[in-house]
C-alpha cells in the first residue's frame, strides 16, 4: 500500500469547489488497500474538528477560523491571512505527519498557496514521489502575474514535480510554459455523468419543480457555480433583460459575490427573476438541472470546466464560453464547422450573446435537440467515471510511482 499525503487549501463540508469535487471522487474511488490518502488543509471553520475522515481521506486542518464563518468573512481580515500561512503550517504538519509514518508520495491538487506547502516538502524529502494536478480557473497570465515577486520559486511548482496531472489541454500547456518536461498524464477531472445521465421518476422531478415555483410556461435558465467574478454569473443576470419576462435564472452555488450579485438584480430590475438557492447536495443537483431548460455559463476562464459537461450529461441546451479548458468540450456549429456540436458558444462579457443564445435553443427545437443529443453521447463517451478511474489509477498513480 502507497500513503499519499494531499495538499489543499480547503475541503469538505464547507468550502467545495472545482479543486475538491474531483480530489474526492477520485480518492473514494481508489481501493484503500492499494493507496492510503491523508490531506492538509485549513481549519477556517472552528465548528469542524482538527482531524477527522472524510471518505477514503483522512483530514488535517491547521490554522485559525471561526465558528461557521460566511463566505466574505473567508476573503476579509483575519481569515484572509490563513493562505499565506497555510505553506508554513502544512508544511510543519506534513513533516511531523511524515516522521510518524512515512508518505510515499505528496499531491497538490492546483496552483494556489497549497502547493509552495508541497513544494518545500518536496525540497526538504526529494525521495518523496511529487504528483502536480493542474486544475486552476483563473487565467495562466493572471496566474504568473500574481506570482511575479516570488517567480522563480514559483516556476519550481512545476520543475521539482515527478508527475503532471493536466484535465484539459490548456492546462497541460500551462505546464509545459512553466518549464516543466516531463511527462504530463491527461485525464479529465473525475465526473459522475452516470449521474446526470439517469432518468429520475416524474414525480422526483415535479417535486424538484415545485419547490422551484415552475408554473406552465415558465422557462428556467440554470447555473451550478461558486459565485467568484470568474464564473461570469452577473453577465447572465444581465441578459435577463434581453430575454422575454417569463425566463427566469436559478442559480445553484455559494461564494464571496453573492451579495454583490443580489444588488446586482435589484439595480438591472430582474431581481423577482433570479433565485439563489446557495449550497445543494451533489446528489440532488442532477434533478434541478433536468427540472429546467437551459444551462448557461460564460467562464471569464476555466482549467476544465465540469459544469458544462455534467449540464450536456443531463440533456441540458448549453450555453457557454470557449475559453481556457472548455475549448475541449464547448463545441459550436458556427464556429467549430469541422466537428460535430455540444453547445452554443459566446464570447465573455456579452450579455447580449447570452440572451441570442438561449433564445436559439428555445425557438429551433429541431437544432436544440441535434446538439442536445450529440453532447450527451460527448459527455458519456469522453467523461463516464470507468474511462476516468482507470485512466487516474494507471497514467496518473501508476506512472507516480514507476
Amino acid at each position: 500500500m502507497k500513503r499519499i499525503l494531499i495538499f489543499s487549501l480547503t475541503y469538505y463540508p464547507d468550502l467545495v469547489g472545482g479543486a475538491e469535487i474531483p480530489v474526492k471522487k477520485t480518492t473514494d474511488r481508489i481501493d484503500p488497500k492499494d493507496i492510503s490518502f491523508e490531506m492538509v488543509t485549513l481549519r477556517l471553520n472552528t465548528a469542524l474538528p482538527k482531524d477527522e475522515r472524510i471518505g477514503n481521506v483522512l483530514v488535517h486542518r491547521v490554522g485559525f477560523g471561526k465558528k461557521n464563518p460566511t463566505p466574505q468573512d473567508l476573503v476579509q481580515f483575519p481569515l484572509r491571512l490563513n493562505k499565506f500561512l497555510y505553506p508554513f503550517l502544512a508544511f510543519l504538519k506534513a513533516r511531523a505527519l511524515h516522521r510518524t509514518q512515512p508518505f510515499d508520495g505528496i499531491w497538490s491538487v492546483m496552483t494556489s498557496y497549497a502547493s509552495f506547502g508541497a513544494l518545500f516538502f518536496k525540497l526538504c524529502y526529494p525521495n518523496v514521489r511529487y504528483l502536480f494536478t493542474l486544475n486552476d480557473g483563473d487565467p495562466i497570465e493572471y496566474l504568473k502575474h500574481k506570482a511575479r515577486f516570488v517567480y522563480p520559486l514559483f516556476a519550481r511548482l512545476f520543475t521539482k514535480a515527478d508527475l503532471i496531472h493536466a484535465p484539459s489541454t490548456y492546462l497541460a500547456e500551462f505546464g509545459r510554459s512553466m518549464g516543466y518536461r516531463g511527462d504530463i498524464a491527461f485525464v479529465p477531472n473525475a465526473l459522475d455523468v452516470e449521474e446526470f445521465v439517469r432518468e429520475y421518476p416524474p414525480s422526483e422531478l415535479d417535486a424538484v419543480r415545485e419547490h422551484l415555483g415552475k408554473k406552465r410556461g415558465d422557462v428556467f435558465i440554470i447555473t451550478t457555480s461558486r459565485l467568484v467574478k470568474k464564473n461570469a454569473v452577473d453577465d447572465i443576470i444581465k441578459s435577463l433583460k434581453f430575454l422575454p419576462a417569463h425566463i427566469s435564472f436559478k442559480i445553484l452555488g455559494k461564494g464571496p459575490d453573492m451579495e454583490a450579485l443580489q444588488r446586482l438584480a435589484r439595480e438591472e430590475g430582474v431581481d423577482d427573476r433570479v433565485t439563489f438557492l446557495g449550497h445543494v447536495d451533489l446528489r440532488e443537483i442532477p434533478k434541478y438541472l433536468k427540472a429546467c431548460d437551459v444551462f448557461v455559463r460564460p467562464s471569464l476562464s476555466e482549467g476544465m470546466g465540469n459544469s458544462p459537461i455534467e449540464a450536456m450529461a443531463a440533456g441540458l441546451p448549453v450555453v457557454s464560453t470557449q475559453v481556457g479548458g472548455l475549448r475541449d468540450s464547448i463545441i459550436d456549429p458556427d464556429r467549430n464547422t469541422d466537428k460535430q456540436p455540444t453547445a452554443l458558444a459566446v464570447d465573455p462579457h456579452d450579455p447580449e450573446a447570452i440572451a441570442k443564445q438561449v433564445m436559439r435553443f428555445l425557438t429551433h427545437k429541431e437544432e436544440c435537440s441535434r446538439i442536445v443529443a450529440h453532447a450527451k453521447e460527448f459527455a458519456q463517451k469522453n467523461y463516464n467515471s470507468a474511462a476516468i478511474d482507470k485512466a487516474m489509477r494507471e497514467q496518473v498513480f501508476g506512472k507516480l510511482f514507476v
